[in-house]
């Protein structure tokens, strides 16, 4: 299984498990993510949600190849629907991230509530770089965390940074070495676990509901707008230039 879950005493961990494709996307994968957070939220077995990858990676984003023959059409697209599944979800989520966090594997943490990150671990957001624009309410949420020009920085080249940068932006809570995250990362959930669970769901409830409207519109105003994109000719072009291992040239669209 691509997504693997695993729930005991309390705590669902949810694995993004396909390795040799540096656990990268695909729409299938989206559904299992959204059903997973779906049946936590209805699930009183389940008071805090762990979410990593399998063997030291995050997620490399989309798989490009999946992506390409089976495009988001609507909003109701498996990404679009876990990405509104994961916004809203009332329990605590913890994430621990190892390895690249691509596209989507660094937009999906400003869902998260507590963030661990690798001091090796890299991030992106390259969707400038593709010819498309941000998802995930990224575009409203990473300027509140970040500041405006640190979010732009990071949306507007889309270049590689650090676990340390993602600290200074607010994407993460801390920064560990890799040999000591996953026990600090435990010591964290155990934490949440010995909590009492109103507490936990009306202060996370409290701190959410102030940005929850804009969340949601920003989330449909970016899928519309990423939808639209996808077959315009600069992400024709980056696609293309991915599969060939060259650097796409955009100039030939200018005027």
């Amino acid at each position: 299984m691509d997504i693997q879950t695993d729930t005991r005493h309390g705590l669902m961990t949810i694995t993004i498990n396909r390795p040799e494709r540096k656990n990268s996307f695909t729409n299938a994968m989206y559904t299992a993510l959204a059903d997973a957070f779906r049946d936590a939220t209805h699930s009183s077995g389940v008071k805090v949600v762990l979410l990593k990858g399998h063997e030291g990676c995050f997620s490399a984003g989309n798989d490009l190849g999946d992506f390409l023959n089976n495009p988001p059409t609507d909003l109701d697209a498996p990404v679009f629907r876990f990405l509104r599944m994961i916004s809203v979800f009332p329990k605590p989520v913890v994430a621990q991230v190892q390895g690249l966090a691509i596209g989507i594997g660094t937009t999906v943490l400003l869902h998260c509530d507590l963030v661990y990150a690798a001091s090796t671990a890299k991030f992106s957001m390259p969707f400038v770089k593709l010819g498309l624009c941000p998802e995930a309410a990224s575009s409203l949420l990473l300027p509140i965390s970040a500041g405006y020009q640190k979010a732009a920085e990071l949306l507007l080249l889309g270049d590689m940074f650090t676990a340390l940068k993602a600290y200074d932006t607010g994407i993460v809570s801390d920064v560990l070495e890799p040999d000591s995250l996953e026990t600090h990362v435990q010591a964290q959930v155990n934490k949440l676990l010995d909590l009492p669970i109103n507490s936990l769901l009306t202060t996370k409830r409290l701190m959410k509901t102030a940005n929850k409207t804009a969340v949601a519109e920003k989330m449909a105003e970016e899928g519309h707008l990423f939808m639209s994109m996808i077959p315009q000719a600069p992400a024709q072009e980056a696609f293309k230039a991915f599969g060939e291992k060259r650097a796409p040239n955009f100039k030939q669209f200018e005027n």
